[in-house]
């Protein structure tokens, strides 16, 4: 039997300079994320190709860290099942998304590299191989159209 998992999830502009949307420059990108009884508030904005806040978080952003985030969380648990010790795990994934002639746009593909740090060397194979089983888990890669390639690093302490 499956089991629904609802989530809700507060996003607001906070870019309104006093005249809205009247002129494309007239407003800013700038956004908050609020869970509700979450720790903090996000603030975003768009990618600064379109009109955006470079210092700030945009959904691009936000997509590849949710599904680098995914990934980790499940080869973790994978890991721990499988007694392998991981000590130390960073992931600097990377992605492309094409821009369409009309504005619109999508992404094309999303490498994850993660290097993880396990305690025991001997287990490196199947540290390795618990990156795909991990992909196969992820929510955020199966709600993906394209596939999610990897590059894992697996080195001692």
């Amino acid at each position: 039997m499956n089991k629904n998992h609802n989530y809700e999830i507060l996003v607001e502009w906070t870019g309104n300079t006093g005249e809205g949307t009247k002129k494309y420059n007239s407003y800013t990108r700038d956004l908050s994320i609020e869970g509700k009884g979450k720790y903090m508030k996000i603030e975003g904005s768009s990618d600064p190709a379109f009109l955006g806040d470079k210092e700030k978080y945009n959904p691009e952003d936000l997509f590849l860290a949710s599904l680098s985030s995914c990934h980790m969380l499940w080869y973790l648990h994978l890991c721990s099942v499988n007694k392998i010790v991981v000590l130390e795990y960073k992931d600097n994934a990377k992605g492309t998304m094409l821009e369409d002639k009309n504005g619109s746009g999508r992404f094309s593909n999303v490498t994850l590299y993660p290097e993880v740090t396990i305690e025991n060397i001997e287990m490196k194979e199947l540290a390795e191989k618990l990156h795909q089983k991990a992909n196969e888990m992820c929510f955020i890669a199966n709600s993906c159209n394209f596939k999610i390639d990897h590059s894992p690093t697996i080195k001692p302490l």
